[in-house]
C-alpha cells in the first residue's frame, strides 16, 4: 500500500523514534515544519502547524488501513509502523520509475548521477552493487 504524503511524514518519525505516542509525533512534525527539515514537498506547506487533534486523526486513519500497530500502556497509545521501511521505498521508488522514466530504472540512475557529483565512496558503492547483482541477479 503506498502512504500519502502526510502519512509518510508520520512513518519516517516512527521508523527513526520507534514506537511513539501522538504528543511526540506531532511535536517532532511540528519541529521538522518548522525547520523545513521535514519531507513537506513545498516551503509554504512545511511552515504550517499542525494541530495535535489533526496528527491524531492522521493515525488513527493509519491504524484503521493498517498501517500502524497501537498499544495501550495505561491511559497512552504508542504507535508503532506495521510496514517496514524498505518495502515502503521499493513500492515508492518502482512507482517513480515507473511515472517518470517509463520503467527504465537505467535512464533514472544517470539522471542521478548526470545531477550530482558523486564521491569516491558513492561510486564505490554503485560498483559494489553492480558487481552483486551480476553475481545473484534477482529472480522474477
Amino acid at each position: 500500500m503506498k502512504p500519502t504524503d502526510s502519512e509518510l511524514e508520520i512513518l519516517q518519525i516512527l521508523w527513526q523514534q520507534g514506537a511513539s505516542t501522538v504528543r511526540t509525533v506531532n511535536d517532532l512534525l511540528n519541529e521538522q515544519r518548522k525547520s523545513g527539515l521535514g519531507p513537506a514537498r513545498n516551503a509554504a506547506k512545511s511552515k504550517d502547524i499542525i494541530g495535535y487533534t489533526t496528527t491524531l486523526k492522521m493515525m488513527q486513519i493509519m491504524f484503521e488501513k493498517g498501517i500502524l500497530t497501537r498499544e495501550e500502556e495505561g491511559r497512552t497509545h504508542l504507535y508503532s509502523p506495521a510496514v517496514q521501511e524498505g518495502d515502503t521505498q521499493s513500492i515508492l521508488l518502482q512507482e517513480f520509475v515507473d511515472n517518470t522514466f517509463r520503467g527504465n530504472a537505467a535512464r533514472l540512475v544517470m539522471q542521478a548521477l548526470g545531477n550530482h557529483e558523486a564521491s569516491a565512496d558513492e561510486l564505490d558503492e554503485i560498483k559494489a552493487l553492480i558487481a552483486q547483482i551480476e553475481n545473484n541477479p534477482p529472480k522474477p
